[in-house]
């Protein structure tokens, strides 16, 4: 088989071996969870529920404040008792309305389920078929947290003619889709083909990154099965960051192009993760809201490092300690995603969210600590930026307070992947400045 890739990127260790080949392992039931109101990118929603409530497992607790497509419900992934609701710090760094669910129940059970009936997406139509998305509250798993059913409802004017299921999980450590892969391949490839048939589009590809090469004869098969009316194939990608990446991924694997500003509907792809896909089945063959999270939990301070399944809003430190065997005094840093995109988050009290595909506890030797320094201008930014940006340029004119110039630079085209950060021999926190600066670029636009 062909492998595909794309210009620049970095092969970076993998630190996944402590996770692959591991499917993912269910948490104790949480006595309590913290379910942040707005997990989505788009309009905000409003609790449903208030303190003192009891409410089900699957029950919807939180939907839009306003009428309007950019908002998807938020559900309860515990039996129990509301018992406070107030802001709480989040996977973001921001602080959030969560609603604290106390547990009612030591082990799951039916008749503590509110899940939606059964639905067939073969002879619904479509509209039926992108409420049902929207209903069961499914947003994107990698991590942007964009409404699915939006993504899977293209305008009018845009020729939409591919699908990619995006299992190029190239972040370091993280193996989540992996473990989804093994576990429910045949999940996954009944996701593809509901959303194959809510779109209308014929043909789909499977993007997989090499090192996971060994799953291709287990998809292989579940297509061959899956009957499906359109032509479903599997594009392996040479392992490189971002190969994970919307943009990366389609020059890849099509040699498209998205666009300055545009969208991969723009390259007339829709990209879908692995993970959402999975999601959406059970969604339509169990009725199952999104109210549980696979997620890796590794690094050197974890003395089980393993793939996991854990209900919305479950507290890492709050389960059992012997099922991670957490060395406390070992954290130098804690990272909720992946090491070059994710966030460092001051402890392990922050609650795992729809999009947490990952939980880093890094140890000394793990975490490397450099003052920033002067620009020596050696254009090594420049050379590895996957999307052929100029983070120095951007970089100088978001200093200067020039939001224009760094617009111009291509600010609003930066995927905020890390590579630039990454090869920075003077650790200039690159990425962070350009979070920040879309962020004052917004405000500015709005006063």
């Amino acid at each position: 088989m062909a492998l595909h890739t794309f210009k620049r990127g970095l092969k970076l260790k993998s630190g996944k071996s402590a996770t692959k080949d591991r499917i993912a392992e269910h948490v104790p039931v949480p006595k309590q969870v913290v379910i942040p109101i707005n997990q989505h990118f788009g309009a905000p929603n409003k609790c449903i529920v208030n303190p003192g409530d009891m409410v089900k497992r699957g029950q919807k607790i939180a939907e839009g404040a306003a009428p309007g497509p950019m908002t998807v419900p938020v559900h309860a992934s515990i039996a129990g008792v509301v018992k406070k609701i107030e802001p709480r710090l989040i996977s973001n760094n921001t602080e959030s309305l969560c609603v604290i669910i106390e547990g009612t129940a030591t082990e799951y059970s039916a008749e503590d389920e509110d899940y939606l009936p059964p639905l067939d997406p073969f002879t619904c139509s479509k509209e039926e078929a992108l409420q049902r998305i929207r209903d069961a509250g499914i947003i994107g798993m990698g991590g942007a947290g964009f409404p699915t059913h939006i993504k899977f409802n293209p305008p009018p004017n845009k020729t939409i003619d591919l699908i990619i299921a995006n299992s190029a999980e190239c972040e370091p450590y993280l193996t989540t889709d992996e473990a989804v892969m093994i576990k429910k391949p045949e999940v996954l490839i009944h996701g593809l083909c509901i959303v194959m048939k809510i779109t209308g589009v014929k043909k789909a590809i499977i993007g997989l990154e090499d090192n996971n090469s060994k799953l291709v004869p287990l998809l292989q098969k579940e297509i061959d099965n899956a009957g499906s009316a359109g032509e479903i194939s599997i594009g392996l990608c040479k392992s490189l960051y971002p190969q994970g990446g919307e943009k990366m991924l389609i020059k890849a694997l099509t040699g498209r192009e998205v666009p300055s500003g545009g969208l991969p509907l723009d390259a007339g792809c829709i990209v879908s993760n692995a993970r959402t896909l999975v999601i959406i089945a059970e969604a339509f063959t169990l009725g199952k809201p999104l109210i549980d999270r696979v997620l890796t939990v590794s690094g050197g301070a974890c003395g089980k490092p393993k793939n996991i399944r854990a209900p919305v809003g479950t507290i890492l430190s709050e389960l059992p300690p012997d099922f991670l065997d957490i060395d406390y005094s070992a954290i130098k840093k804690i990272i909720y995603g992946g090491p070059m995109m994710g966030f460092a988050l001051p402890s392990l009290s922050v609650p795992i969210q729809k999009n947490t595909s990952g939980i880093l506890l890094l140890s000394e030797k793990e975490v490397f600590v450099h003052e920033e320094e002067a620009c020596i201008r050696c254009a090594r930014c420049i050379r590895n930026c996957a999307c052929r940006l100029s983070p120095v340029v951007m970089n100088n004119a978001l200093i200067a307070g020039d939001y224009d110039e760094a617009v111009a630079a291509g600010l609003l085209d930066c995927v905020e992947c890390g590579t630039c950060s990454y090869v920075c021999p003077s650790r200039i926190k690159l990425v962070q400045r350009f979070r920040e600066g879309k962020q004052k670029r917004r405000l500015k636009e709005k006063s």
